[in-house]
């Protein structure tokens, strides 16, 4: 008898272990379920404890509602989050333009009403300055929270995530821009043919430069290739100020104005000031050169594109009115969608093209290259989450952002094209270069051949040798919006590109004076790894 129940109560014990411990299936609002290990949960979730019962956290995201990009996976997840923590996720949805401001006036107020932010990458300098969010490398070592890889992510990706040898955010979005191309319009022997009658030679699948993709652009601008009855264009791009259309010119100018070399110093692989003395380098010739091709580049698309924002540029593309455009990741998934696209199945993508010619400011004049100079970039937002240093409660809020980073998680919200996250993971790829699967992707409304061209493309983007520098430093924001402000100018027509520069150039200067030189030169180094 006493045996018996000693072996009884040992076989309680486990059965109670096994139901303490046992894999955790999570439904979201969309009604898919995932299936997490005890490990990749993370212990005190697998506890089934609900941790952080009766704690309540806000965080702040882009507008975009429950199907927005950004936004959307957070309302995806909410249930399923607060279902194993016990806690409430409160949603603050602001829009683009104002996000930046109120983040800012919340902690230089030290209002606190924010437990975290999901910020644009360029916004890091000014917040770790001013030790306004936390680091996170003591949550990441706790076998407590949900498990992500840190490991998986490239240099260039790593950077935007890290301040220094210390993170601040977990993995979420990867934003970088590349190249789409029609190819199913570009392989068509008789326009191929056409076109080499007109420009006498015959083009690159992809163009391997800028000047070759603005020949094809104007060969195919203005007359009905889809035959669908209406004239189409040769690319389309987003352009409206204050809706993120300056990246558009930051993606495309590098090439021409970045000279590539060993190491970061006065006239290598530098792009925003002059890493000596904080000079802008935004209207020397060589970026000048660039918006004089972007404002010709754009006559080869829409007229209405100087006021068209994200969506509608994409929508344009998506219907297949246009042979190029070139931006971030969600163009390359929202493509599979059927209900918006007519394109499915024949998505070109590619590194975006270099140039033959980039300036030397060393000599002071243009220098010529045997192969195109060609960057990669990490243009854009890479939107993901920091933990306010006025929180209350920064564990919640890690385990939150941390459960978002999950490898299921981020890969479920990189095949979906309207969650507005983007691959740049290793494990977002496919073999030899990462551990995707094909037929998971496929599962999810990818085209095969779409899939294969769309994270090559992304692949050869990230971890490409040279990767144009990012924008990271105090005014962050305030540098970006003057841009934008100013090459709208030239976009409409009101100025030319140099004078467009030029204005920049003079308000970037305001906004390092304001800052403090000094100040913004040691963190401007320190960004770009430069070393004296």
């Amino acid at each position: 008898m006493r045996k018996f129940i000693v072996m009884s109560l040992v076989v309680f014990l486990v059965l109670a272990m096994s139901v303490a411990y046992a894999d955790i299936t999570l439904t979201n609002a969309s009604g898919e379920t995932i299936t997490f290990t005890d490990e990749e949960i993370g212990t005190i979730a697998a506890s089934g404890e609900k941790p952080f019962e009766g704690v309540t956290i806000t965080v702040t995201v882009n507008q975009g509602g429950p199907k927005g990009g950004i936004s959307g996976p957070l309302y995806e997840w909410r249930d399923a989050w607060e279902q194993i923590t016990g806690a409430k996720l409160n949603i603050v949805e602001i829009p683009y333009a104002e996000h930046y401001p109120k983040v800012m006036t919340d902690l230089m107020t030290g209002t606190g009403q924010y437990d975290g932010f999901f910020i644009g990458s360029d916004w890091m300098g000014e917040l770790v300055a001013g030790e306004y969010i936390i680091p996170i490398d003591d949550y990441m070592k706790d076998p407590r929270f949900p498990k992500w890889d840190p490991d998986s992510l490239p240099p260039s990706i790593r950077t935007l995530y890290t301040w220094g040898d210390k993170w601040y955010g977990p993995l979420n979005d990867c934003d970088g821009q590349i190249l789409y191309y029609r190819k199913d319009i570009l392989t068509n022997p008789d326009y191929r043919a056409r076109f080499k009658e007109k420009y006498g030679y015959e083009y690159n699948i992809p163009p391997k430069t800028w000047d070759e993709l603005y020949d094809i652009s104007e060969f195919f601008n203005g007359w009905d290739w889809n035959n669908d009855g209406e004239a189409d264009s040769g690319i389309v791009m987003h352009l409206k100020v204050g809706a993120q259309g300056m990246y558009h010119y930051a993606s495309l100018s590098a090439p021409f104005c970045i000279l590539p070399g060993e190491k970061v110093d006065k006239y290598h692989n530098v792009y925003w000031f002059d890493p000596e003395d904080m000079t802008p380098l935004i209207n020397s010739e060589g970026h000048v050169k660039a918006l004089e091709f972007q404002l010709k580049l754009q006559k080869t698309g829409p007229d209405a594109q100087v006021a068209w924002s994200l969506g509608e540029a994409w929508d344009y593309f998506l219907r297949g009115k246009a042979v190029f455009t070139f931006s971030w990741g969600d163009v390359g998934s929202l493509v599979q969608d059927e209900t918006r696209s007519k394109i499915k199945g024949k998505l070109g993508c590619s590194i975006l093209p270099g140039s033959y010619e980039v300036y030397d400011r060393s000599q002071g004049a243009f220098v010529k290259f045997e192969t195109p100079n060609v960057w990669g970039n990490t243009t854009g937002g890479s939107w993901h989450g920091v933990i306010s240093a006025l929180s209350k409660h920064p564990e919640v809020v890690y385990h939150l952002l941390a459960f978002h980073a999950t490898n299921k998680i981020s890969l479920w919200n990189v095949q979906r094209g309207w969650t507005g996250v983007d691959p740049g993971a290793k494990f977002h790829f496919l073999p030899p270069y990462g551990t995707a699967k094909l037929e998971d992707y496929v599962a999810n409304g990818f085209d095969p051949e779409d899939a294969k061209e769309y994270l090559k493309a992304y692949y050869d983007n990230f971890f490409a040798p040279n990767v144009a520098p990012y924008l990271r430093i105090p005014g962050g924001n305030e540098y970006w919006v003057a841009l934008d402000r100013h090459l709208s100018e030239a976009y409409t027509g009101q100025v030319s590109a140099k004078e467009a520069l030029d204005r920049v150039a003079r308000d970037w200067e305001d906004i390092t004076n304001r800052y403090g030189r000094d100040e913004q030169l040691e963190v401007y180094q320190e960004s770009i790894g430069y070393e004296k």
